[in-house]
């Protein structure tokens, strides 16, 4: 038996458990799982002592591109990646032009063949300008979707109005993620900012009533309308409960975590890095990280997202409030879960596999993607749980050149990631030209 790829001697995980085997590639696919002793193969990898993982899929990435490369671009994103370990990505609308019709689409999609050193595809935003176009847009070769700012987003994308976002629901039937923080709210508490700002005040300013009031609101209409929604960047214990009973009401209502709201909280982390911590919505207290990593151990969220928001150092430094929302997070998403799994036992490995890669591909319909078994993708991540490092500066690779984790102790970086069988990273080197391609999904 011969294979193009044979990755020997692996701890193999899945959602459902794992167990050392050998993964037989053929033609980018994963042909065969077992004892694979008499096999030969192009290339070998011994996996001995590693984990094999699917590759991560992130699904809320901002890659800047068109418009900002500056701080970021479709290369430089995808690049910090695969690094990663992340072979797909979801790119938000938010760029500029904004990404709210086929033509911007296409222009994306142009732009990242040849360049994404990952999968790849890019939401489409709804704005109060293309309601009624969103059930066909949404169903356009190279896009999850549609995705809707509730809050913090300008002009058009921003869909705040209740009216409004009840028509974006009934426009289409494809899950759609929202980023769910009441805007009229953040507005009106903008006037409570000290004599002396800081970014300390950003989580009382944008409070997590802004947070359960908006996503009660998409709550109530995702029942009205019948229109499963994921609500983005869960931040608050209020949101859990609504998040709870929409779950056992069967609204279909799915829901995403990020690793820096499991991993700091205020008023400490903005001592110590100030905007560099801005984000939106905000990193909170210690009480809601506890009531966050509560419900992740319960099981409630179905996704882990990075919610990668790149800005320069220079913009970062302006004085708050005019210092940009957004952190990097894509390149460090793995390393810190896998950091949270052995030092805090939050989850198993096998529940972050769950999260991190089967959740993404069963909630948006991923063709081919997200496990490992006969037939799919080989998109694959071979990491050393026995070894830690300090995350440092000159490691970054995202264009902005700095992350809020420098200094941090984390799981070292994968050893080896495989993208459709090829191996893009090697002993934690990149080996071979940019090969992504888009993301092909199935609806039925």
């Amino acid at each position: 038996m011969h294979f193009d790829v044979l990755i020997r001697g692996g701890r193999v995980v899945t959602g459902a458990g794992s167990d050392e085997a050998d993964i037989g590639v053929s033609a980018s696919r994963i042909k065969e799982i077992g004892n694979l002793s008499q096999a030969t193969a192009d290339d070998v990898i011994d996996a001995r002592g590693l984990h094999v993982l699917p590759g991560i899929i992130d699904t809320q990435v901002h890659f800047r591109e068109p418009g900002m490369e500056h701080k970021e671009d479709i290369e430089s994103g995808t690049r910090a990646a695969i690094f990663g370990g992340v072979t797909t990505i979801f790119e938000m609308p938010n760029t500029n032009p904004t990404t709210t019709n086929r033509e911007a689409l296409e222009d994306k999609l142009r732009r990242a063949e040849g360049r994404a050193w990952c999968d790849y595809s890019f939401f489409v935003g709804a704005s109060t300008d293309n309601i009624e176009k969103l059930a066909e847009l949404e169903m356009l070769p190279g896009t999850p979707g549609i995705k809707v700012f509730a809050g913090s987003s300008t002009g058009s994308l921003l869909v705040e109005n209740e009216d409004d976002l009840c028509r974006v629901l009934q426009s289409g039937r494809r899950r759609c993620p929202i980023h769910s923080e009441d805007e009229a709210r953040n507005r009106e508490r903008k006037g409570l900012i000290s004599e002396e700002p800081h970014a300390r005040e950003h989580p009382f300013l944008r409070d997590a009533e802004s947070a359960r009031i908006s996503t009660e609101r998409v709550l109530r209409l995702s029942k009205e309308t019948g229109r499963p929604v994921h609500i983005l960047h869960v931040s608050t214990a209020d949101e859990i409960p609504l998040l709870e009973k929409a779950k056992v009401d069967g609204l279909g209502t799915t829901c995403e975590i990020t690793p820096q709201h499991l991993w700091f909280a205020a008023p400490d982390t903005y001592e110590r890095l100030g905007s560099l911590a801005q984000m939106n919505p905000p990193i909170r207290s210690a009480e809601h990280r506890q009531a966050l990593r509560d419900a992740v151990r319960a099981g409630l969220f179905d996704v882990v997202g990075s919610d990668h928001a790149p800005h320069t150092l220079e913009e970062k430094s302006e004085p708050y409030p005019a210092s940009p929302s957004g952190l990097p997070g894509v390149q460090t998403l793995l390393q810190v879960m896998l950091t949270i799994v052995k030092r805090d036992r939050l989850i198993s490995i096998e529940e972050l596999v769950t999260m991190a890669c089967e959740g993404p591909a069963r909630i948006y319909g991923i063709r081919n993607k997200g496990s490992i078994a006969p037939g799919t993708d080989a998109d694959l991540v071979l990491v050393d749980l026995a070894r830690d490092i300090v995350f440092e500066r000159s490691m970054v690779q995202s264009k902005c050149g700095w992350s809020p984790y420098e200094g941090e102790t984390l799981n070292v970086p994968p050893a080896h990631v495989l993208l459709r069988g090829n191996a893009v990273i090697r002993e934690g080197c990149l080996v071979c030209g940019a090969a992504g391609r888009p993301v092909g999904f199935e609806w039925k």
